[in-house]
Order: structure tokens, then C-alpha cells, then sequence
């Protein structure tokens, strides 16, 4: 699927008046996205979706930018007295991913039709931030293994890369991150897993139109 829009914001380590967000998306963000695509609430069993293997290609990086809000007379937690309260909330402007997911086929084809036609609204990390054009692309279904299906998807961007692009893989060994859903959302609970970040060199990214670019709305 692709994930492209204005704004997004995958964080992991957000607290109170500080807002982070990583350089792509988080595997929590993308299980919540599906979840949300399939009509799932925060308190529903997401064990299915976490135990997908997640793949990311940074076809446009974006820029990290930061949006510092400001709120008056907010009211304390102990209800004494008010005070002026500062946040920082940064995000990714104009990024673009493509992003993909290896399992078992009846839940990606499930998945698949529940992307085109999502029973919730989809958000880029963010309530706010949203998708532009949609996730769902009509050729995202791949018989082949994950990294060989991003490695073999078309740009996402016009024309040609201006650059290498980074591959993000979930592996058995690598970096350790936590963004990991191990139980409903609801319980805010996160594990580790392993990624490891490959070069794509960007003469070896295949051009011409990706299907997306074929879709029609009435």
C-alpha cells in the first residue's frame, strides 16, 4: 500500500507535551491502520495483524518539521490552579512509502479489499492527517516475497528517483525498535522486534506508471 500525503507522524516514544515522529511508519501505526480499515475498534484483538511481517521503501523522505502549540489556562490533574502549557508535535511533510506486508493470503486479500473500501476513516499516524491518494493500490497483491515485491514495485514518485532509497525490513536480526502491538490498542502495550535498513540504488528502481495512477472515481 502506499502512504503518501501533506502531513504524517509516526511516533513511538510520545509523552504528554512532546510529540516525536520517526523517518517512516511504525508497525503500530500500520496495524492501526488496517485495523481501522477493517472496522476494528481500540479494545478488539489485533494479534492477526501484528503477526504480519512489515516492509518499508522510502520513496520520499519529506521534510521534519515541528508544529508548537500553545493552551491557556489549562486546568491541573489535582484540579488546583491553571497554567499555560507548551507542546511540540513533530511530522513528516510531503513523504511518500511504500509499504508492504507478508502473511498468509487469506487475511492480506482480506485486508486488500478492506484497504479500498475502509469502514473507518485511515489516518497517517495522526487523527488529522490524512491520505493523499488513498493507501489501496489495484495491483498490491504479490505473489512473491516481500522484499523482492518492494524491490520490484514501481517508483511512487514522478518521474525518476533522485536518489537511493532506504528499505526497512522486518528480520530475525538487526536493529531493535519497539513499536510492536502485542495486545489491543486500548492497553497501549508495545514490544521490540528486529529491522534491518538496506540501499536501494535508485538506478535499480523500476519507472512507469504504478497502478495507482488508474484509478477512477466516479
Amino acid at each position: 500500500m502506499r502512504l503518501q500525503g501533506p502531513l504524517q507522524s509516526w511516533g513511538t516514544r510520545s509523552r504528554f507535551d512532546y510529540r516525536d515522529t520517526w523517518p517512516y511508519p511504525t508497525k503500530s501505526g500500520v496495524v492501526g491502520l488496517l485495523a481501522a480499515a477493517l472496522g476494528r475498534d481500540r479494545a478488539e484483538d489485533i494479534s492477526d495483524l501484528a503477526a504480519l511481517r512489515l516492509g518499508v521503501r522510502v520513496d520520499r523522505r519529506g521534510v521534519l518539521k515541528v508544529d508548537y502549540q500553545t493552551a491557556q489556562n489549562v486546568v491541573a490533574a489535582n484540579l488546583k490552579g491553571q497554567r499555560d502549557v507548551q507542546s511540540w508535535r513533530y511530522f513528516l511533510s510531503d513523504a511518500a512509502f511504500l509499504v508492504g506486508l507478508e502473511g498468509e493470503k487469506p487475511l492480506l486479500e482480506w485486508l486488500h479489499r478492506a484497504l479500498l473500501n475502509p469502514r473507518f476513516p485511515l489516518y497517517l499516524g495522526r487523527k488529522g492527517y490524512l491520505p493523499s491518494p488513498p493507501p489501496y493500490l489495484p495491483d498490491g497483491l504479490r505473489d512473491e516475497p516481500l522484499e523482492e515485491a518492494l524491490r520490484r514495485y514501481p517508483y511512487l514518485g514522478k518521474g525518476e528517483p533522485r536518489e537511493d532509497l532506504l528499505l526497512v525490513l522486518e528480520a530475525a536480526q538487526g536493529r531493535l525498535v519497539y513499536d510492536q502491538p502485542v495486545a489491543p490498542f486500548s492497553q497501549r502495550r508495545f514490544g521490540a522486534r528486529h529491522v534491518l535498513e538496506k540501499v536501494l540504488p535508485k538506478k535499480d528502481i523500476p519507472q512507469g506508471p504504478p497502478a495507482w495512477e488508474e484509478i477512477h472515481v466516479d
